[in-house]
């Protein structure tokens, strides 16, 4: 599979996910918010769900379309014949976690069997009684982990502790997976002293590529990113300052884009701001910046074309706070204007079927297109999937779906 993803709507042809295993039945209520969920979340419905909106991919994606489970990817990366992502993951891990004292059970992981490796990296647990960390319920939420942009990879760095795990199982991916072979010339990284995340990188065009400066990501780390992406084809970078809060923790919580020309908001950190949005682009080495006076005019410039921006929760600012709250503004495409979301968002749902949208449930569409091929044309499609124990992580479906592939 050709790895390139150059806008946020082309049609899907493989996505990193991963399907909620037992690390979520090890999040203690007393230790939830140090692992940065709400809530608690009962495993087994949350893994219906997410099942049940695989099975919505399946049905839309062409039939060359592949869906990667990341834990068979990093079960691949311990096998034996793996000796070098193995050591690179382990050495990797006695350096950021020094308090766990791993450096004297080094040889100890280097010989674990690759299931038993794969368990202590997600669950925090082996049969060594001494070797115990806290589990990984964040990997449900892929996307934070990279971002494919065009042919480049940008290896995220995260902004909490409870999720470092994460990301240098990803980085191994990157720099040891097949998968990525033809990606490991052009990997994007920023220092070990600054933060970016998936979820505050959307890529709007192969020329223009939006950057969240959040609750997750730092200024420094937005602006590294944007210089990479600058000398690897992109054109222009809008830096986008965004409330620095756990309910907007990034950019795709309050924006997404669900077709070619429209956009899910979250008006009250969208709409409602103005001169938050900054164009960056590279003029004879160096960087220029740009004030504009809202994201809408700074996509509308930079991509030549105008814009729809749909409310989330519709107008009632009741509503568009309590679907935001449940990631209502966090849609995925699956191609361009078919998107699925939570069909708890009923006020999304209905503002969408305003602008010309059928909304459709999972159910219904996976029946439609179980035996014949699904193909997007000028019809446009939200579909609504349950997630009701799933939005209790705090993250929708583009919260739990890393693209590596989309058409053109």
């Amino acid at each position: 599979m050709k790895l390139n993803v150059s806008s946020e709507t082309g049609r899907l042809r493989g996505v990193i996910v991963h399907t909620p295993g037992h690390e979520v039945s090890l999040v203690n209520p007393e230790l939830k918010d140090e692992l940065l969920f709400d809530d608690i979340v009962f495993e087994e419905d949350a893994r219906r769900e997410h099942l049940d909106m695989l099975d919505i991919f399946r049905a839309a994606m062409p039939p060359e379309g592949k869906i990667y489970e990341i834990t068979d990817l990093f079960l691949e990366c311990f096998h034996m014949d793996q000796q070098e992502a193995r050591a690179f993951f382990i050495e990797e891990l006695i350096r950021r976690y020094p308090q766990g004292n791993l450096h004297t059970v080094k040889e100890e992981l280097l010989s674990m069997p690759p299931d038993e490796l794969l368990r202590f990296a997600i669950e925090g647990i082996t049969t060594h009684k001494d070797l115990v960390l806290n589990p990984t319920p964040n990997l449900l939420f892929t996307r934070d982990l990279a971002a494919v942009v065009n042919d480049s990879i940008l290896l995220s760095r995260p902004a909490k502790a409870a999720r470092i795990r994460e990301f240098l199982l990803m980085e191994m991916l990157v720099r040891y997976h097949p998968l990525f072979s033809e990606l490991k010339a052009n990997i994007l990284t920023i220092s070990e002293q600054e933060t970016i995340e998936g979820g505050d990188v959307l890529v709007a065009s192969g020329n223009l590529v939006l950057i969240g400066m959040s609750e997750r990501t730092s200024f420094s780390g937005l602006m590294t990113a944007a210089e990479g992406l600058l000398n690897r084809g992109v054109t222009q970078v809008l830096a986008i300052d965004i409330p620095k809060q756990r309910s907007s923790m990034h950019l795709d919580t309050i924006f997404t884009f669900a077709s070619n020309d429209e956009c899910l908001v979250f008006p009250p950190a969208i709409t409602e701001r103005e001169r938050n949005v900054v164009k960056l682009n590279s003029e004879n080495g160096s960087i220029r910046a740009e004030i504009k006076s809202s994201l809408k005019d700074a996509l509308e410039e930079c991509m030549g074309h105008s814009f729809t921006f749909i409310n989330c929760g519709g107008n009632s600012r009741t509503n568009q706070f309590r679907e935001q709250w449940t990631d209502g503004a966090n849609v995925f495409a699956l191609a361009p204007g078919v998107i699925v979301g939570y069909e708890r968002n009923t006020n999304t749902f209905n503002a969408l079927k305003e602008h010309g949208y059928e909304v459709i449930n999972q159910f219904d569409f996976i029946e439609e297109y179980r035996d014949r091929p699904f193909n997007p044309g000028s019809k446009k499609i939200a579909i609504g999937f349950e997630g009701n124990e799933l939005c209790r992580g705090r993250g929708g479906a583009r919260c739990m779906t890393l693209p590596i592939s989309r058409e053109s």
